[in-house]
């Protein structure tokens, strides 16, 4: 099966556009929790069971893994294999950010795909297509790939004018024209930033978007589904993190992710 026929299956299944981010940092993990060995995995599954039927993915961070040196790796591979055992209709997108040349990146693509089973991975575009070659050879596997990032501070650099047109529309025209050769690549687009995700949009209507910014970055999610909707009201992979998975701090807090994974998800499909 390839990767765009998982996402598309796993979005009819559930009817859901809702991609949660674990981005389970310890410090934040409610207390009753960090006295087992394996905290982070423990609050992942967790949040995964009380979650599996309200989304289109999973987007573990590795930053939060990888904060806790070995034994968050470790952690991360026990969630990784928790949901290619138990969920494995739902894709998991490795949020690493990866970019590199080609040599190095075939380390990445272990990594990512090998060991951790993710199905999609992020990745930054800085470098061109030579050096993703690895990563976008991978046709069963995702290849998302940064575009116009929701941060304040995007515009720096892909704002740039270049021949009357803005870096982050280069890029997408090149993703889309050109590297898109195994249908396996996707765009991360802001929802911070709703005119240039239509922008984008126009660009294409198959190829699916990463959208990063619902929730505490204030993107506007009405704005959002109206600019970057595709003709068969998809498309989009809509991330969210903290206002779920830390919606709560008590006993309660995967009832807590689940009310508002529900909520995020029926507001979603109000729009659709």
């Amino acid at each position: 099966m390839g990767i765009m026929e998982k996402i598309k299956n796993i979005i009819a299944k559930n009817n859901s556009l809702v991609c949660v981010g674990l981005d389970s940092e310890v410090a934040k993990i409610p207390t009753h929790l960090k006295s087992l060995e394996f905290p982070q995995f423990e609050f992942n599954k967790l949040i995964i069971n009380a979650t599996a039927d309200l989304v289109c993915a999973y987007k573990p961070n590795t930053a939060f893994y990888e904060a806790q040196g070995e034994k968050g790796i470790k952690e991360l591979k026990m969630t990784c294999d928790y949901l290619t055992q138990k969920y494995p209709e739902i894709p998991i997108i490795l949020d690493a950010k990866r970019a590199d040349i080609g040599n190095t990146n075939n380390g990445y693509v272990k990594f990512a795909f090998d060991y951790l089973s993710a199905d999609m991975v992020t990745l930054h575009p800085y470098l061109g297509q030579e050096a993703l070659a690895p990563f976008l050879d991978r046709a069963d596997k995702g290849s998302v790939i940064l575009c116009r990032t929701s941060n304040p501070g995007a515009g720096e650099f892909q704002d740039l004018r270049i021949n009357n047109k803005n870096l982050f529309e280069i890029v997408a025209e090149k993703i889309i024209k050109d590297w898109n050769t195994n249908n396996n690549c996707l765009l991360v687009v802001g929802a911070t930033y709703p005119e240039e995700l239509e922008l984008i949009r126009s660009k294409t209507d198959s190829m699916f978007f990463l959208v990063p910014g619902i929730g505490a970055q204030g993107g506007d999610l009405e704005k959002t589904l109206a600019s970057g909707l595709n003709s068969e009201k998809s498309g989009l992979i809509i991330s969210s993190s903290r206002i779920i998975i830390f919606a709560d701090n008590t006993e309660n807090f995967a009832a807590k992710a689940r009310e508002e994974a529900m909520k995020l998800k029926e507001e979603i499909n109000k729009y659709r």
